[in-house]
């Protein structure tokens, strides 16, 4: 009798249990409450109490689980992204920031603001960048300042319309407070940006040279009302695509129209007159290994502070990053004539008799040596085996080392010149 009274409500239950189930499947992806209403509502209309409480239960650890869930997913979300941003006042008005800074830094570290295009934000654009993992391969402090909203977006006051907003005045006092809360090497301060960044960068350099050791503007102009101010040299790296839209390389765009600012030859008469170089460039053309349609020109200017242009044949309003996409990526090559000679205190990949300079590193495959003088290099493997030999001219040379296995390589040249090299495929 008592079997006859179970056998039925145990089939009952595991019936309730899978349409439950199906129901809760079907409704907690929008509406998890409503869910469980429509559970316990059907359940008690079969009047399966014992049921019902276990599904209350059940549904209560559910929600239990999801709050964790959430608040951890909170807790990380913001740890990575709004608990790091960090405020300054400057003339009444909160300014918001990121710096990232080395896991390991050195007892002073070089400082680099990078700034951000019309419209972008902060947050967005540390998760496209990862300064934190750029801070630690460079060694150097990061600073991220976010532009305000003038009603076009967040931009900065570079000059290109009319803003009481003193941006400039901003990014200085936030350095003289960063040097006081960060060990930062104030010789060795380093400013790039993007578009309308890029725009504000030149500014910075117009108005602040005396205390910034380099910069590097890319895709960005000087605006007309700061190419009447005169600058004290500092050495400059103009970025600039020849088929860009958006801030033409003529001066011009397509969106926002004409006489946006200086054409980049003009910008480049600019820079040659505040930092009194020679009128004729050395140019050097990248290898072009990639099937990505563009040619990278480097045009080199020597005076009492150097000049540097590179020209993207074909190169569009893009910040090209990743040098295993293009034929080069833009944080390398800033990175690379911030500390070359002149570029501060922190010459950690200068080229020099000693160096050998190789990139892409790791490779997985085709890679650049540059040396300074003409050599033979030699590269050893692990087992001290000569692997490769390879006769270099002065500059920039091609070296394939598709053919090796992946792990670390030591590269030697005649001249005394060391490198390390990681092929990773």
């Amino acid at each position: 009798m008592v079997g006859k009274i179970c056998h039925p409500v145990i089939i009952n239950v595991s019936a309730l249990l899978v349409r439950a189930f199906t129901l809760f499947k079907a409704h907690t992806r929008v509406r998890p409450y409503a869910a469980q209403s429509i559970i316990i509502v059907w359940l008690n209309e079969k009047k399966c109490i014992f049921v019902v409480e276990i599904l209350k239960q059940f549904t209560m650890k559910i929600k239990y689980l999801l709050r964790i869930s959430v608040m951890a997913l909170l807790l990380s979300f913001g740890s990575q992204g709004f608990s790091q941003i960090q405020y300054f006042e400057w003339q009444g008005i909160q300014r918001e920031y990121l710096v990232r800074t080395p896991s390991q830094p050195n007892e002073t570290m070089p400082v680099l603001f990078f700034l951000h295009g019309l419209g972008d934000n902060i947050t967005r654009l540390d998760r496209e960048f990862q300064f934190s993992q750029i801070a630690n391969e460079f060694g150097w402090a990061i600073v991220v300042p976010q532009a305000r909203n003038e009603g076009f977006g967040t931009m900065w006051n570079a000059g290109l319309m009319s803003s009481s907003t003193d941006d400039s005045g901003f990014l200085m006092a936030l350095l003289d407070s960063l040097g006081v809360q960060y060990p930062l090497d104030m010789d060795s301060v380093f400013f790039t940006g993007f578009s309308m960044g890029g725009f504000m960068t030149h500014r910075m350099a117009i108005e602040h040279g005396d205390r910034i050791t380099a910069c590097a503007p890319v895709s960005g102009l000087i605006t007309h009302s700061m190419a009447n101010l005169s600058a004290v040299p500092v050495r400059m790296l103009h970025i600039h695509g020849t088929s860009d839209p958006v801030v033409g390389y003529d001066g011009n765009s397509q969106y926002f129209g004409s006489n946006l600012g200086l054409s980049v030859e003009n910008i480049l008469n600019y820079w040659k007159a505040a930092n009194a170089t020679v009128d004729e460039p050395v140019i050097d053309t990248f290898p072009d290994l990639k099937n990505d349609g563009l040619r990278f020109v480097r045009y080199s200017y020597q005076g009492e502070k150097e000049l540097q242009h590179i020209k993207v044949i074909g190169g569009n309003h893009t910040w090209y990053q990743s040098a295993e996409q293009y034929d080069i990526g833009y944080m390398d090559e800033i990175h690379r004539f911030f500390t070359t000679k002149d570029g501060g205190n922190v010459g950690t990949t200068e080229v020099s008799q000693s160096t050998l300079h190789f990139w892409p590193n790791p490779t997985s495959g085709r890679a650049i040596i540059e040396t300074e003088t003409a050599t033979t290099v030699e590269v050893f493997d692990m087992q001290g085996r000569i692997v490769v030999k390879q006769q270099l001219k002065q500059g920039s040379n091609l070296i394939d080392l598709g053919h090796l296995s992946n792990g670390l390589y030591f590269l030697k040249g005649e001249n005394g010149a060391l490198g390390k090299v990681i092929v990773l495929k």
